[in-house]
């Protein structure tokens, strides 16, 4: 019997590793299929015991350095590239040295330069068994130390870690490309140099903001669409910045050279006198054909110079497209969002739309992300604008790979282009392509980055360009000739240089882009006076809808709570009581998706409603299963999502926002969960939602809606900020609307979707009035009729001689009916504006004719006079010339920097001292 121990085995392969012929002949062929660092030892099947071995006494325990201890040691260091290998990448073209990083040294793991020639097993590397510690190093520093540096490791799925690993080991991260491939590469870096050239040169002094030191960019875009084609992906959205785009739209989106120039000539400025935007904000969309001949229709969003926040608008519109194309495997539409280095750390919106990537109300398949990383932003260096070793680390707040990537050579970009896509198909998740690069001049054409980074740019002034040193390469390796690189130089300029002509040539005019497609039939504009729609239902589909909304499947464990709030809701349906806000909703919800129309509504809580209103998402009280009554009240009827959202306003709302831009047939709503809280998306509400129309001729039917009242809660809880709303309106830019009725908002919803004019709409929803019984409506209110602007004060109607005449919108109208009836007085009336704008103001002016002229109007609200809708409605009235005839005063808090006390006594001091002013002395008559 054989008496060996592990260690005495482990240096025996030592020595066999060195020399196989030093043991006998059956210790060879033991060794042979023997894994130290897997294989289980069965002593009892050894090999004899043979002379030619040292004694067990002479070996054991001789050496600390066993091999299956230098095993372990090689299986950490591969570990240690996987994990830290991009620190030691030479992903800089500037070819800055990086911070020292001694972990990847062979003595940080117990090895020695004379273990290079030692075999070691490579189980966890594709390809031999064994290899020696020299080729297993060369392996790791090839894939990760070139110019692709990996950050993978943070991703918990082993499946998924296995899947990047294979993939990039087994090739080394390098694609061997084809000389059809290289010239194409160098083709679009060809377009890329020459358009930012001719630019410079034609344009002196203009703002391009210039791609040049990043035009990579271009043939990383002409390689993700071909990829996307040989994937199935029909659609593309992109989303970008304004460095670059100028380049992008001519060489990637297909928009016509002679057309940028046009612009930047700017020969008719009255056309775009109040109106339109620069040229590097604006969109397009074209059709790309693959080099195999597939379609795929790319869109480029139109975006502010704030940056990140189109990322949540082109993945909304990227949701809508799959929504109505049905591609429930999200795979037929991609989105490609491109940012810079500063913005992609410093923006809070970043974080925002990664979070959403995977979840389910927003989720789309995967995003593509390019870092364009200039290594600056602006003026402010790395070390000032992020506390992170990367600009991208934000991102590994995902599961998700992150290749950073030296944007100076284009076939290792090839190569990460072509991974992220393939992960993107296989996972569905987002993927980050960090490619860095520089910016060969300042911020903009005009600006010098010679006074705040003097070195950087001294290092770049010495740079050829992208294109003339991979053309090097390329002659080197006898890839491409000298002759056909400068015919396609030549034919590129060419074609530039006659482009710019054509727009010299009397009476050229530029192509344009018109509203078609899902757009045709709508228009925006000025409301036009013939498109009102009458917007009630039959009583027997409101009847039915209203019941399917209140009912649940028979085997469903409902809240018992909740069983009482869905028998009222039939009993209403019944006729049996009116019809209270949260029922209004969901029947104007429901009533439009048996039509044909989808309704998307989401925000923070709102399947149930902030104020446990509206329970249109319903949880089993046993499985915790979800169920939506709203998605089954027909077999044809149209999609109806309810979606609780994260805990994030800007990013949902853009997301949103770029959502109705493909949707014009649908009902898309974002409902803040307190009016105020759309601050933190004011950026979406400014930059796209009043203005995309004025800018970019672009339409939407966003509705928002925001719950708004004083009602002693706290400064933060009581505005939706009117007064902010207001202040942006002009050119009938946006709707914003304030209902008091149940019937009312149920008609202003269907009247957002059932007639063609598209506009965003702002609603200020009511809070504690939304189980007030004079907000409810009775059915019949439903069944005919439409949203009303202006609401008469029906009970003193036949009173011409009233004391005075109160206008007011929300819910202080309402309190102030309430009161009166209380106090049965009928000396005043109360006309509430239920639509601010477009302020409707022939109607108020044909409300107050039958009052004498010098009657006292008083417009009454419960925010501070700087605030609400006073100093709007002041300047309207003198507008509209009602200022002569009636003159208006305002009663309200005084002026606050605050909207509200945090005092809920003195808030109930404020609202009596604000109701006796408005309801004023009553006459004696009437007392």
């Amino acid at each position: 019997m054989n008496v060996f121990s592990r260690a005495y085995i482990d240096s025996l392969f030592d020595d066999y590793q060195q020399d196989p012929s030093s043991l006998p002949p059956e210790w060879q062929a033991y060794f042979e299929s023997f894994d130290p660092a897997t294989s289980q030892i069965d002593f009892a099947s050894l090999p004899a015991t043979s002379g030619a071995l040292v004694p067990l006494s002479n070996h054991d325990n001789q050496s600390s350095r066993s091999v299956a201890q230098l095993q372990d040691r090689v299986d950490q260091l591969i570990r240690g590239y996987r994990v830290r290998g991009h620190l030691e990448a030479h992903i800089d073209p500037l070819g800055r040295p990086r911070e020292t990083n001694n972990e990847l040294n062979l003595e940080s793991y117990g090895l020695l330069p004379s273990d290079f020639p030692k075999k070691f097993s490579a189980r966890t590397v594709d390809g031999q068994n064994f290899r020696s510690l020299e080729e297993i190093v060369d392996l790791m520093r090839q894939t990760y130390c070139r110019s692709i540096g990996v950050q993978f490791m943070h991703i918990d799925d082993h499946h998924v870690r296995n899947w990047l690993q294979s993939r990039m080991e087994g090739s080394r991260n390098r694609m061997q490309l084809h000389r059809k491939t290289q010239l194409r590469i160098l083709t679009k870096l060809t377009d890329a140099v020459i358009f930012e050239e001719f630019m410079r040169k034609k344009f002196l002094g203009a703002k391009t903001f210039s791609l040049e030191g990043a035009e990579t960019l271009i043939p990383l875009l002409d390689l993700a669409l071909e990829k996307a084609g040989d994937h199935g992906v029909k659609q593309v959205v992109l989303g970008m910045a304004h460095r670059g785009r100028l380049n992008v739209l001519a060489n990637i989106m297909g928009k016509r050279a002679q057309n940028i120039f046009w612009g930047f000539d700017d020969p008719d400025p009255e056309q775009h006198r109040g109106g339109g935007d620069v040229l590097y904000h604006l969109g397009h969309s074209n059709d790309w054909t693959t080099s195999k001949g597939k379609s795929v229709h790319i869109s480029l969003c139109f975006n502010p110079s704030h940056l990140e926040f189109v990322n949540p608008v082109a993945m909304g519109r990227c949701r809508s497209k799959q929504d109505r194309a049905r591609d429930v495997g999200q795979s037929e539409m991609m989105t490609v969002l491109i940012h810079g280095d500063a913005a992609f750390a410093g923006e809070g919106v970043v974080q925002e739309t990664l979070n959403m990537s995977q979840l389910e109300g927003y989720k789309i398949g995967g995003t593509l992300h390019v870092i364009v990383n200039n290594q600056v932003g602006f003026t402010t260096d790395t070390q000032d604008s992020r506390s992170t070793t990367y600009a991208s680390d934000v991102a590994k707040m995902l599961q998700i790979p992150i290749f950073h990537v030296n944007g100076e050579d284009p076939e290792a970009v090839a190569q990460v282009v072509n991974l992220a896509m393939e992960f993107r198909r296989e996972f569905q998740r987002d993927v980050v392509i960090d490619m860095y690069c520089y910016r060969r001049l300042g911020h903009n054409e005009s600006d010098e980055p010679r006074f705040t980074q003097p070195l950087m740019y001294k290092t770049i002034d010495s740079r050829p360009t992208i294109r003339d040193s991979y053309l090097k390469r390329l002659l080197k390796m006898h890839g491409v000739t000298q002759e056909e690189a400068d015919q396609i130089a030549e034919q590129r300029s060419a074609r530039l240089q006659e482009e710019f002509e054509s727009t010299k040539v009397a009476g050229y005019t530029p192509d344009t882009q018109t509203l078609e497609g899902l757009w045709t039939g709508y228009y925006g504009g000025k409301e036009r006076s013939n498109d009102e729609t009458d917007t009630g239902v039959s009583e027997d589909v409101l009847t039915e809808v209203i019941r399917n909304s209140a009912t649940v499947p028979a085997e469903f464990n409902l809240h018992r709570k909740l069983k009482h709030v869905l028998e009222s809701r039939v009993e209403a349906a019944n006729g049996l009581r009116p019809i209270d806000w949260p029922t209004a909703e969901l029947a104007a919800f429901g009533t439009l998706a048996v039509e044909g129309h989808p309704v998307r509504l989401s925000g923070q809580d709102c399947g149930r409603g902030t104020f446990s209103q509206r329970h249109a998402v319903l949880h089993d009280t046993e499985t915790a299963e979800y169920y939506t009554p709203l998605a089954h009240l027909a077999s044809d009827q149209a999609p109806v999502k309810i979606i609780n959202s994260p805990l994030s306003e800007a990013g949902v709302l853009g997301f949103d926002y770029g959502y109705s831009l493909d949707a014009p047939d649908s009902l898309i709503i974002w409902e803040a969960q307190f009016g105020d809280f759309f601050n933190a998306a004011q950026v979406i509400v400014d930059q796209f939602i009043c203005s995309a129309e004025d800018k970019w001729d672009r339409l939407s039917g966003m509705t928002m809606l925001l719950p708004h009242g004083f009602e002693g809660a706290g400064p933060e809880h009581c505005s939706a900020r009117l007064e902010r709303f207001l202040t942006s309106t002009a050119e009938h830019n946006i709707q914003i609307a304030i209902p008091t009725s149940a019937a009312q908002y149920f008609h202003l919803l269907r009247r957002q979707v059932k007639r063609g004019w598209r506009k965003p709409l702002v609603v200020l929803t009511p809070k504690s009035l939304l189980r007030e019984p004079y907000m409810m409506s009775p059915i019949q209110e439903f069944t005919s009729g439409r949203f009303q602007r202006v609401l008469l004060d029906e009970a003193v109607r036949g009173n011409s001689t009233p004391q005075r005449v109160l206008l007011s919108a929300g819910k202080i109208g309402v309190e102030l009916l309430k009161a009166r009836e209380q106090s049965e007085r009928n000396d005043f009336a109360v006309i509430r504006i239920e639509q601010l704008y477009p302020l409707p103001h022939k109607e108020i002016e044909a409300c107050l004719s039958q009052y004498a002229s010098g009657t006292p109007i008083f417009w009454v609200q419960e925010e501070p006079r700087n605030m609400g809708g006073w100093y709007f409605m002041k300047v309207k009235w003198d507008e509209f010339g009602l200022e002569d005839k009636w003159p208006l005063q305002v009663i309200c808090r005084p002026e606050s920097a605050s909207p509200s006390t945090g005092s809920k006594k003195a808030h109930k001091i404020e609202q009596e001292e604000i109701m006796q002013a408005a309801m004023g002395s009553p006459r004696t008559a009437n007392v």
